[in-house]
Formats: C-alpha cells, structure tokens, sequence
C-alpha cells in the first residue's frame, strides 16, 4: 500500500514545473470538455480532460498543470469540493499545490455562485454556458498574474510580516501564515505599498483582474479572512493588520 504513495510523490516532484502550457479541464460533459480541450491544444496549450475528481488527481500527480478549470461534475458541490481540496493541499501528500491557479465554470450563473467559488478560492468564474475566447482570455490574465506575482522582488518585509513572494510563504513574528492563493495574493498587494489606501476596485483588478463592481464583497470577505489569520498570529496585540478605510479599501497597518 505505500510503494504507490512514493511513486506518486516522486512524479510529482520530477514533471511538476516541466511545461508551462500543461491545463487540466476536469468537465463530466465529455463532449464539451473534449471541445475545451482541442481549442486549447489549437492555441498552444497541452490540455488534458478529467472526467471526475479522481481522474484529475491521476492527472495531476502525472504532471502538475499550470491552471486548472473546473466544470460541472456530479453534482454543483463537488466542484467545490474538488477546489476545497486544491486550496487546502500538502504538497507531500497531495498531486496539488494550494497556489495552483482555478478557473470555475459553472451552471449556477447567479452572483451567490460565483461568492461561493471565490470564497472556496477560485481565482476567476464564469457561468455556463462560457464561450471559449471568454474562457482563453481569462485563462491567460490568470496565467499572468500568478507568473508577475512570482517574478516581484524575493522579499517583503513590513515590520514582523515577511512575505518571500518566489516561495509563495509569508511569517509573522516567524510564524508561517497558513494562507489560502487569494489571501496570500491580496497580502502581497497591500504589503507592496502598506501605509497606501487600496481601493477596492483596484484590489479587484489587481488580484482578481476584475473591473465590475458585482464582486466587491469578496474583496470584504477575502480581507476579513486575512486580518483575522494576522491578528491570530501576532505576539504583539493590539497591533491591527488589514485596515478598512470606510468608504474607500484597505490598506495593511
């Protein structure tokens, strides 16, 4: 029983940065998943199709894609619960990393749906049915925000708070923040400047790459989240992270 899980590790470890095109499509619909599939490999990515969450693990232990995208499965929560599982990952143990970059397409097109993907950590949504120049396009803005995030300086430091933006980790008082894609990417924009007010529709833009303000609230609930993992983790209270500058953003201290 345990020869598997080492192999499995050792492939993760070997091909998981090996090919920058590599997406994952995990869609139970075979036909539009296949769709999906051949105008991405048309465009130059080498997509691979899921058809359950097992699949995709398979898949992903084989080759750690660079993105995600998440149709209908099952049931509505399942996707959600595949995309839980991404965020909440250990690399040791898992075929994923929790900054692996999501993309939720998904039958439910009301604004509740899309809160929820956004607060199980999707890093972009789109209702169904989503055309494909909609979905490339969006792929690739998703693409190029997690690759500037890595490419910023190696290290942000603001007083205790150190975020090492190349390892993806941030510590406060040398304690490591436990912190899901999007909270560590809204930490890093508000660390970048942290005495600057950040608007919300620039947060939006910034970390989501959204303009429109229907998705404003998950900027509110992404910067609660992030306050509360601060404040739990500082050795030296009453020092307040994440600030809410009532009628205009947030700013880090």
């Amino acid at each position: 029983m345990n020869a598997p899980a080492v192999v499995w590790r050792h492939t993760l470890h070997a091909d998981r940065d090996s090919d920058p095109t590599a997406i994952l499509v995990v869609e139970s619909d075979g036909v539009l998943g296949e769709s999906i599939v051949e105008q991405l490999g048309a465009d130059g990515y080498h997509a691979k199709l899921a058809r359950t969450a097992e699949h995709a693990r398979t898949l992903a232990a084989q080759r750690m894609p660079k993105l995600v995208v998440i149709g209908d499965l099952d049931t509505p929560r399942d996707a959600l619960v595949l995309l839980g599982e991404i965020r909440d990952s250990d690399r040791e143990s898992a075929p994923w990393t929790r900054e692996l970059p999501v993309i939720v397409v998904s039958s439910g097109g009301q604004e509740l749906d899309m809160l929820r993907a956004f607060e199980a950590g999707a890093d972009d949504f789109l209702p169904r049915p989503a055309r494909y120049l909609e979905l490339r396009a969006r792929l690739r803005a998703v693409l190029r925000r997690s690759e500037s995030i890595s490419g910023e300086e190696p290290c942000l430091q603001v007083g205790p708070l150190a975020i090492d933006v190349q390892a993806h980790t941030a510590t406060l008082h040398g304690q490591r923040l436990d912190l899901r894609r999007l909270e560590y990417e809204l930490l890093v924009a508000l660390a970048s400047v942290p005495d600057r007010v950040f608007g919300k529709q620039e947060l939006l833009s910034l970390v989501w790459g959204y303009r429109s303000c229907a998705a404003t609230r998950t900027v509110d609930s992404h910067a609660s989240r992030l306050r509360r993992k601060l404040v739990g983790a500082d050795d030296h209270p009453p020092g307040r992270w994440v600030i809410n500058v009532w009628g205009v953003g947030y700013r880090l201290k």
